[in-house]
């Protein structure tokens, strides 16, 4: 058996007045969940946190609905129960998994939880057997059902043209922080850093087999590497470049793709063929390298074409002559 199971009550055995009790107490979680995001979000998107703000709002009026019905029905005295005591019942995810989240994340984790307690709701109306008892938790599951609704009217009220647009910079900015600019510095590292060893090594052996294994740890090296130097370099706090673990795996996955996009065509026996398809993938890379560039950064096409691909060029022609000498 495992530990701790037999301590948790099924759904179906719990009484009419536990299911309130529930009720209440996981409507006091949700409100205070909703102000968790609205503190979050309340120093780069204001107006959305205004939007969480009048969610909690909303429940703790049903909070409040169902301890005047338990109040009615069962005296004061609110037994202590809440989801975790409940066997197979629905659970929220802590908010501090949320806090590096964007704003889209959080909304649509507020859509799942009205969708949950919609569900709950509809079956605990159908095992009232009190009319006032049914016809509230019929309500609050119609409530939540319309809370998707809601909540739109309530961006339409909080969030006017020039708040959206807003949020949507803010939004983007933090985007290209977090994972275009480290992702970016990856890929070019590994696409023109590791040009050197891996044709060095190709002219030097004429020998696919090695020159595969030199740009494979050269990849996956570089990749280590530089995922721990930008994970460990800045922790986000003060620069707002966001979570630091998520930079550290964009910079270091694309470093380690950028080096084995060209050493990957060494799996090839014959080396002239290996060695023009490699240099064909460099050529494309380089190019990807200038059009994410242009796309995220708005550095002018040709002049980011010029850089990286003169910057790849001088360390191509570096591993050649190497090699070749």
């Amino acid at each position: 058996m495992i530990p701790g199971l037999s301590q948790r009550r099924r759904f179906s055995d719990l009484s009419e007045q536990e299911v309130l009790a529930l009720a209440i107490s996981s409507e006091e979680d949700d409100a205070r969940i909703y102000r968790s995001y609205a503190e979050q979000l309340r120093a780069d998107y204001p107006d959305s946190a205004r939007v969480f703000d009048a969610m909690a709002e909303e429940e703790d009026g049903h909070r409040r609905r169902l301890i005047d019905t338990h109040r009615a029905r069962f005296g004061e005295a609110i037994p202590l129960l809440r989801r975790e005591h409940v066997a197979g019942y629905y659970a929220r995810r802590p908010v501090w998994l949320m806090r590096n989240l964007g704003i889209e994340r959080i909304r649509e984790e507020a859509e799942r939880m009205e969708r949950e307690a919609h569900d709950f709701y509809m079956r605990a109306a159908g095992r009232a057997t009190d009319a006032a008892t049914r016809k509230l938790l019929g309500d609050l599951a119609a409530a939540e059902a319309g809370h998707e609704a809601a909540a739109d009217r309530l961006v339409e009220t909080q969030l006017d043209t020039d708040a959206v647009e807003r949020e949507r910079r803010t939004a983007h900015r933090q985007f290209v922080l977090t994972w275009v600019q480290p992702g970016l510095a990856g890929l070019m590292d590994g696409s023109v850093s590791t040009l050197a060893p891996i044709f060095a090594t190709a002219f030097a052996t004429h020998d696919t087999g090695t020159t595969f294994l030199v740009g494979l740890a050269a990849s996956v090296g570089a990749g280590i590497s530089m995922g721990f130097t930008e994970a460990a370099s800045d922790d986000g706090a003060i620069s707002g470049r966001g979570s630091p673990l998520k930079r550290g795996i964009a910079s270091g996955v694309m470093t380690a793709l950028g080096g084995l996009g060209h050493a990957l065509p060494y799996l090839i026996p014959h080396f002239w063929t290996a060695t023009g398809i490699a240099m064909a993938v460099v050529f494309c890379e380089l190019w990807v390298i200038a059009w994410i560039q242009k796309k995220y950064m708005d550095t002018p096409f040709f002049r980011a074409a010029f850089q990286v691909v003169l910057g790849g060029a001088l360390v191509f022609a570096a591993g050649v002559l190497i090699g070749s000498g």
